[in-house]
């Protein structure tokens, strides 16, 4: 990832389902992040992407954070928003602006 430490999953998950914590922690990001066939900036990319699709907000909004500190800017995000809108539809696209917004506010 970038030079950052990955923050672990919300406490509900730690707590319900700590297996699952784990293998967040050291299959997705330590083990499928940390692959060199993709960059991270292009796996932000794509996670993004996949995440407006299924219509994902609360996921979208750490891994818009993530994109940022992946190097992706914001003009990236926000015309990667507006191309998924007409594969995944306007209310995607939409809540995933929201999510941006939402993201920038709570890192500044």
């Amino acid at each position: 990832m970038a030079d950052k430490p990955i923050p672990p999953p919300p406490g509900a998950v730690n707590r319900i389902t700590p297996k699952l914590a784990e293998i967040t922690q050291q299959v997705l990001f330590g083990d499928v992040w940390e692959r060199k066939q993709l960059s991270k900036r292009d796996r932000s990319l794509i996670t993004c992407a996949v995440l407006t699709a299924l219509y994902r907000p609360s996921e979208l909004k750490f891994h818009l954070k993530l994109a940022l500190t992946n190097g992706v800017t914001r003009e990236e995000l926000g015309e990667l928003m507006t191309h998924v809108a007409f594969y995944a539809g306007w209310p995607c696209a939409v809540q995933a602006a929201q999510a941006m917004e939402d993201a920038l506010k709570e890192a500044s």
